[in-house]
């Protein structure tokens, strides 16, 4: 059986403070790495093309290059965007290993498996090569990331016992969602007794910047309790939850995620139920359920920062009534100085099919086209 270890807490390196908008900033990270450490956590999730690129090589120098080999544990991911040819796999797997300056990773995951891509796994014998890897001491243990339907996820499982663990986007805004499928998922995965890996606690800031009736709710029930607590303490109250990553991008956010999970109590089922109040409120506010993750960006012929397009979107239709002025539309037209306009998609689809929340992103354009250029 997999052993995550006493604590359920990992430092997603997805959404890392940047320099200039294209460099880790080091130095706030060490600082950062260092509390996370000190308080007892060992666990960095990274991959391929978190932070322009450039999270796994920042990984050797904030954290490979500072401490102990057996002292941190460390995942990262083979994408099936990154891999044309069965000699792509061990190029891609040993520049990884030279980018982090590590000889084997603790967890390795077949990345955003999906219909399209588990076919392409399947393709490229990457089932086979990733236990090859295992049983050549090279990884440690293996998994998969997924975004699709639960029935999809039951079939990979099936088809593939070998795998340890599978990571799952889990939070209490998707947890009802017929889209992501949240907790379908994770019953499928309890189903099969594999283990969960919880990405996407907070939804990429969105139940972190929750609108003000929402903050109202959860500070009525604890007015020391965060706001991002409840959301990532809902994800690891649950049974089969082994491990919940979170994003975090500065040094007040690891000091507020690591306080509640240094010692970690479980939401009781009354606490479950008061979380699960508060999606039904944000899903009355929220328009486009945009998590950020950016994997949309790379085949944008027109250069459209889409992502940032639909969460100026989301926070200005949650303004509240009377407010006057809004700060969206201005940083909206600064945007389009150095990207493209919503209105300029040319509606090619590309960003659609790379979408794990299969959103309907040309249509959302629109929307935010009429709503900041209208």
């Amino acid at each position: 059986m997999i052993s995550f270890g006493e604590k359920n807490f990992g430092f997603g390196l997805m959404r890392l403070p940047m320099l200039d908008g294209d460099h880790v900033d080091v130095e706030q990270v060490k600082k950062m790495v260092d509390m996370f450490m000190e308080r007892g956590f060992t666990y960095f999730d990274t991959a391929i093309m978190y932070c322009n690129f450039k999270s796994e090589s920042a990984t050797k120098e904030f954290l490979v290059d500072r401490y102990p080999r057996d002292a941190f544990t460390l995942t990262t991911k083979l994408h099936s965007g990154f891999i044309e040819t069965l000699e792509d796999r061990d190029r891609v797997f040993n520049e990884q290993r030279e980018k982090t300056g590590v000889e084997y990773f603790d967890y390795y995951l077949l990345h955003d498996m999906g219909e399209d891509s588990y076919k392409k796994y399947e393709k490229l014998d990457c089932f086979n090569w990733i236990m090859d890897k295992k049983e050549k001491g090279l990884v440690k243990h293996i998994g998969f990331s997924f975004h699709s339907t639960a029935d999809m996820l039951d079939k990979i499982l099936t088809e593939h016992p070998e795998f340890e663990f599978v990571q799952l986007q889990i939070n209490y805004l998707d947890w009802e969602s017929e889209g992501i499928q949240s907790r379908k998922c994770y019953e499928v995965a309890e189903k099969h007794g594999v283990p969960v890996i919880v990405m996407e606690p907070v939804k990429g800031g969105t139940l972190v910047n929750v609108p003000e009736a929402v903050e109202k709710h959860f500070k009525a029930k604890d007015p020391n309790m965060s706001i991002a607590s409840w959301a990532i303490r809902f994800a690891a109250s649950l049974d089969n939850v082994k491990m919940v990553l979170s994003g975090m991008g500065n040094i007040e956010m690891m000091e507020d995620n690591t306080s509640y999970m240094q010692d970690f109590v479980p939401l009781t089922d009354e606490e479950k139920e008061y979380v699960l109040e508060a999606a039904d409120i944000i899903n009355k506010n929220i328009t486009v359920p945009c998590t950020g993750c950016e994997y949309c960006l790379s085949g944008c012929p027109k250069n459209i920062p889409i992502p940032k397009y639909f969460d100026l979107y989301n926070a200005d239709l949650q303004e509240f009534e009377g407010k006057g002025w809004n700060p969206q539309g201005t940083y909206y037209e600064r945007l389009t100085e150095n990207f493209g306009k919503a209105s300029d998609c040319i509606e090619c689809g590309q960003c659609e099919k790379a979408c794990p929340q299969h959103l309907e992103i040309i249509k959302y354009l629109k929307d935010v086209a009429k709503h900041f250029e209208g």
